[in-house]
């Protein structure tokens, strides 16, 4: 699991999207759009599906809210040296480089937070459907 910024109408209108993904098969399992507080972190947790949230183990990085959302047996904070959350931060590279709203300093971005996750859900949808070929 993991967040990345981008911005809505100006950068002063910070959304962080919050990802989480599947190691073996490398599919995004659960999606959020927020700010980043424990209520967006909350909304990813239940954006799993039923099997992740029973079985699954969350790999993050340090940041609190992951820590007060996700059960204990199902956490694993660590550091980027542990390489434990390499593949989803290679897929937030990914984002940037496809999404140019996405990108920090582009003149194109999203000017209402509905068509940011709906470009957002359509990226991720064919994202998942292009690794089963």
């Amino acid at each position: 699991m993991d967040e990345l910024w981008s911005f809505v109408g100006s950068k002063r209108q910070k959304q962080w999207v919050w990802l989480a993904m599947d190691r073996d098969t490398r599919e995004v399992v659960g999606f959020a759009l927020g700010d980043r507080s424990e209520h967006t972190a909350r909304q990813l947790w239940e954006s799993f599906p039923g099997v992740y949230r029973q079985c699954a183990v969350c790999h993050t990085d340090f940041w609190d809210a992951y820590g007060c959302v996700l059960p204990s047996k199902r956490h694993r904070p660590g550091g980027k040296e542990q390489g434990q959350t390499n593949h989803i931060e290679r897929l937030n590279n990914t984002l940037r480089q496809r999404m140019s709203r996405l990108v920090r300093c582009a003149l194109s971005f999203s000017k209402k937070v509905e068509n940011h996750a709906g470009a957002l859900r359509y990226f991720l949808n064919h994202y998942n459907l292009s690794l089963a070929l």
